[in-house]
């Protein structure tokens, strides 16, 4: 029994006094927890101030799995208190596999006072799980900027990798798409950190020390809310893309692309039911129209064409060709037709973009050959990249030659350059090309770098930190100003001409623009087929497409239209544009659209 006692009291006394110091500092480190400071998302606002995406107070229920011995039984647990959804679940096994096991990961976003209170109950028979309050991301405009805001959602695997994870400590969003992704490094901020002690159950009871988070930066968009909202009401009901831009800046001032979608369905992980049903949707209001949109030019390739054809000196203004309704090649009898049946008689090249003559261009077409029709359209940056700051963008076609050979193994066809004069074939264009090239010719030959961020201000003291003024890339310096005027001039006849063919869109306009209406066709038609609207499902008609800038001798806004299978670009098209001009350049609005 002596032995035992001494024993006892050696061992006291080495714990006691030879340990003390270990054991102390181990004590210290079991009650005091490092907890991340996530930082507060920058806000984005809209050129005109109005809030496009913020942050609103919520409670999420977090679990952290290093604290908590049966994961399942705890779930079920919870699952009892507060409704938890098989999704619920899925998301959290996905989230804890990515996120070290002394991380926080979320079960549950958005609880209710309610909920909150049930949980907070029985948060002794709890250990590992926390209410923890947070910054949602919402979107007030909702679908109205979706395509151009983009949106945040849970940070997946892949980004997990990309990402400083010393940064998004405490952070589970990222941006995904739009602004919110290409702008992702002001708005995110830096993690801070405070040192805290706890109790034996894990709650906190005082902060030893605190490193602040650095807020994001809020980030001004180029685009005009006011002018947004009037291209949205006119694309309401019908799929299509508007872009519009500042010609002189290459500021986006609005981007539409219907229909939209709800991005706040996305932030904290859309459910297998909504998203399957924005997947199958015939309208597709996931792709992005104007960025990613691939379609036919229809005529209003015209005015580029016929700047190449005074550039190439294959046409002066005065030459005239004639136009019966219809082309041929020489020993073909295959008739390529005007949309006039009965034709425009003799025209020369203001007549033709005036009153788009398809006779003249596939004329034109011809002489030019598709070599240098590839050269000319090329210049404008049709099938590249416009190189715009929120990415995402597709680069559209310009055939050529070689690409025909390399992709189809084919010879070029001549049928194919007369096609291609009137925007039809293998050529396509997304509405931001377009949209960059009208800008060019408004400015005469100048080639702004399309944007849509304007600035990041630091958010506690509101100085602006980043400005974004726009940069120029090469102009095309080559090109005579005669003929860049001659162009500009065949494009003001199309709006105030007599026999101009948007001329119903500016009946009373206080202002004078320049324009080029455009009709794709979706199918071909046979040699003998008449093309009648009514009889084709909706998917198989026309689009109408329409370029246009105002005001004519000081252009401040050149935009592109696209309404798919919307019929006439004339009578489809075009009054949109003039309902855009009007409240842009702040003119009395018309009364009503004008009739196609």
């Amino acid at each position: 029994m002596l032995l035992l006692v001494l024993s006892l009291l050696a061992r006291v006394s080495y714990l006691q006094v030879v340990m003390h110091e270990h054991f102390t500092t181990l004590s210290q480190h079991n009650r005091v927890k490092i907890v991340p400071i996530p930082p507060i998302r920058g806000r984005i606002f809209s050129s005109d101030g109005v809030l496009l995406a913020e942050n609103r107070p919520s409670f999420n229920l977090e679990i952290v799995p290093e604290q908590v011995a049966n994961i399942t039984a705890t779930i079920q647990q919870l699952s009892a208190l507060i409704t938890i959804s098989s999704g619920d679940v899925t998301r959290f096994i996905e989230q804890a596999g990515k996120l070290r096991r002394y991380e926080n990961v979320p079960l549950r976003f958005n609880l209710t006072e309610e909920e909150v209170a049930r949980i907070s109950i029985d948060r002794h028979r709890l250990p590992g799980v926390e209410v923890v309050p947070r910054l949602d991301r919402f979107y007030p405009r909702g679908p109205d900027v979706a395509h151009a805001v983009g949106y945040v959602g849970m940070i997946d695997e892949e980004e997990l990798e990309r990402l400083d994870r010393s940064d998004y400590t405490g952070t589970v969003h990222t941006g995904k798409l739009g602004a919110e992704k290409a702008f992702e490094k002001l708005l995110h901020g830096h993690v801070g950190f405070q040192q805290v002690e706890v109790n034996a159950q894990g709650r906190v009871v005082r902060v030893l020390d605190r490193t602040a988070p650095m807020p994001g930066r809020n980030v001004y968009l180029t685009l005009d809310v006011s002018l947004q909202d009037v291209a949205v009401t006119a694309l309401a009901g019908r799929r299509g893309a508007i872009v519009a831009m500042d010609p002189r800046t290459g500021g986006i001032l609005a981007m539409v692309s219907s229909p939209g979608y709800d991005p706040n369905l996305f932030v904290n992980g859309i459910s297998v039911v909504d998203y399957t049903a924005l997947l199958n949707s015939k309208a597709t209001p996931l792709l992005n129209r104007a960025l990613q949109g691939k379609y036919p030019l229809g005529s209003t390739v015209k005015p580029f064409l016929a700047l190449a054809a005074l550039h190439f000196a294959v046409r002066a203004v005065p030459d005239q060709t004639w136009c019966p309704g219809w082309y041929a090649l020489k020993g073909s009898s295959h008739q390529y037709r005007d949309w006039k049946k009965g034709g425009h008689g003799h025209v020369d090249l203001t007549q033709a973009v005036a009153q788009s003559c398809d006779v003249f261009f596939y004329a034109l077409a011809q002489d030019l050959g598709i070599d240098r029709l590839h050269d000319a359209l090329d210049r404008f940056g049709f099938g590249r990249l416009t190189g715009i700051d929120i990415g995402g963008e597709s680069k559209g076609l310009v055939p050529s030659r070689a690409w025909k050979q390399r992709q189809l193994q084919q010879p070029w066809y001549p049928g194919e350059t007369l096609i291609m004069g009137i925007g039809q074939g293998y050529i396509q264009a997304t509405p931001a090309q377009l949209a960059l090239a009208t800008a060019q010719l408004a400015s005469r030959g100048r080639t702004p770098k399309p944007h849509l961020l304007a600035e990041a201000r630091d958010v506690l003291t509101g100085k602006t930190v980043l400005r974004n003024g726009g940069t120029d890339a090469p102009a095309q310096s080559d090109v005579s100003d005669d003929h860049w005027q001659e162009v500009v001039r065949a494009m003001r006849e199309v709006m105030h001409g007599p026999f101009g063919t948007a001329r119903r869109s500016t009946q009373g306009a206080t202002y004078e623009s320049a324009g080029k209406t455009g009709t794709a066709q979706v199918v071909g038609m046979a040699q003998n087929e008449t093309y009648r609207a009514e009889d084709l499902p909706e998917e198989f008609r026309d689009h109408a497409l329409f370029i246009a800038f105002a005001p004519l001798d000081a252009p401040r806004i050149a935009l592109a239209i696209i309404v798919e299978n919307g019929g006439s670009g004339s009578g489809t098209a075009a009054p949109i544009a003039r309902r855009l001009f009007d409240h842009f350049l702040g003119a009395p609005a018309m009364a009503e659209p004008a009739p196609g």
